[in-house]
């Protein structure tokens, strides 16, 4: 009876001991080095592996040095005018309330209050349509020495600079937006976004003409 007893434990303590070899010897498994020919942290990582490319990626972007082929010297101009707007805007909201406190304690006239009121919401539509419009005027172009990248620089909301990076093949030409080379303002178009900047020839400055040819196609 001792002798069955002791064979049934030995039996039980061999299979933990197999179950617990089994399970250490996949996690070491998952960590050692692959080779070349093994598919890099397949069953481990799962997708982990794209999410670091596209990192990498945009770090490649925006780290690399660009060549310039476009600027509008005038976009410090339009700088300027779009931080005053911002700060006009501030100064109508905080005189705003008290004006209407002193309107409620007898101290205000009706006039006073509708133009002040007046005066803040068209400082606001103001302040939205040109933000609006200079969001969408380009400062700078550039372009990276393969010339398969365009990095395009505009002004944010609050009047800084904001850099987009767009495929130079998914860039309209000029003749493919409608718009004719001698034309004052012209589009900055793509073919996977309906969302359009504007920059001009005239009020700005090609640098690198064979560059911007390349984007936009002839000037002639």
């Amino acid at each position: 009876m001792t002798t069955m007893i002791k064979r049934i434990f030995l039996s039980r303590l061999t299979s933990q001991v197999l179950s617990c070899t089994r399970a250490s010897s996949l996690l070491s498994g998952c960590f050692q080095p692959r080779s070349a020919h093994t598919p890099m942290l397949q069953s481990c990582w799962g997708t982990l592996a794209p999410k670091v490319t596209s990192c990498v990626r945009y770090s490649d972007l925006s780290t690399q040095k660009y060549s310039i082929i476009y600027t509008l010297p005038h976009i410090k101009l339009l700088r300027a005018i779009s931080r005053l707007k911002l700060l006009q805007t501030a100064i109508t909201v905080v005189i705003l309330p008290p004006v209407y406190i002193l309107y409620f304690q007898g101290g205000a006239s009706s006039f006073l209050v509708g133009y002040s009121t007046g005066i803040a919401l068209f400082a606001g539509v103001m302040l939205y349509a040109a933000s609006h419009l200079f969001r969408r005027v380009v400062g700078m172009m550039y372009l990276d020495p393969s010339r398969t990248t365009l990095k395009v620089s505009h002004l944010s909301f609050w009047g800084k600079r904001q850099d987009v990076y767009l495929r130079v093949s998914d860039v309209m030409t000029i003749g493919d937006t409608g718009d004719s080379a001698t034309e004052t303002i012209l589009k900055l178009k793509r073919y996977s976004s309906p969302e359009t900047f504007y920059f001009s020839t005239r009020f700005g400055r090609i640098v690198d003409k064979d560059g911007f040819e390349k984007v936009f196609g002839s000037l002639k």
